[in-house]
């Protein structure tokens, strides 16, 4: 079954004949454009909730390829949490379980007026620092925060000064200077970004051409 909807900024649901909107995060360039036999999960903005947040999952398939389609007003720390629920629901899965199915976030990709995907199949999200993680094992590892004003701070022990401060311009160069040695580079965004800035982010560095250092499948949330 292939995915195709008619899409520019918003996707449009009916669930139960209501009607709900999700503003779809926007990116310039996407490297998948098209997925075949899929489900799909919706994570809405909404501000009838205390939270102001919803999750529809139930036309989730396990055997499936998952999209994921979240609001890009929400949140880190609203969107987060259901992202995770359904990354456990898969990975947790005893029964009709597709090792080969992988999880996407959709997107509306504007150079091409139509959707493109960014997987996050792999990716371990972690809301609060945990006190065991590859971070915290490797000393010498290379972190990028991304911060709730617009500024990327990248930290590196093994440089001096250690604490860099950059922009999203000039993450991929910065990044590219210290592509010297083999090391993991971990990702911290604050947790008050929206899903927008988040992907705007993850799109940006899956244009990176690193050769020595490789950027780890575990994320942070900070606040």
């Amino acid at each position: 079954m292939k995915y195709i909807l008619l899409v520019t900024t918003l996707l449009l649901i009916w669930s139960c004949g209501e009607e709900k909107v999700v503003q779809l995060p926007e990116i310039n360039h996407s490297k998948i454009n098209e997925i075949t036999d899929v489900s799909a999960a919706y994570i809405f903005y909404d501000t009838t909730r205390p939270d102001s947040v919803e999750l529809n999952r139930k036309n989730l398939i396990s055997t499936t390829n998952w999209l994921v389609n979240v609001d890009k007003r929400l949140t880190l720390k609203q969107a987060i949490p259901k992202i995770i629920l359904l990354q456990e629901k898969k990975r947790d899965a005893k029964f009709h379980k597709n090792e080969k199915s992988k999880n996407y976030y959709t997107c509306n990709n504007a150079s091409l007026k139509n959707l493109g995907f960014i997987e996050f199949t792999n990716i371990f999200y972690f809301p609060e620092f945990p006190e065991h993680s590859d971070l915290t094992e490797n000393k010498a590892a290379i972190a990028v925060n991304f911060n709730n004003d617009g500024s990327i701070i990248i930290i590196n022990p093994s440089d001096k000064p250690a604490v860099k401060k950059t922009t999203a311009e000039d993450l991929l160069n910065n990044l590219k200077l210290l592509d010297i040695s083999e090391n993991n580079i971990y990702l911290h965004f604050h947790e008050d970004l929206t899903f927008q800035d988040y992907i705007s982010y993850k799109s940006l560095l899956l244009k990176n051409n690193l050769k020595l250092l490789k950027i780890s499948n575990q994320e942070f949330l900070y606040n």
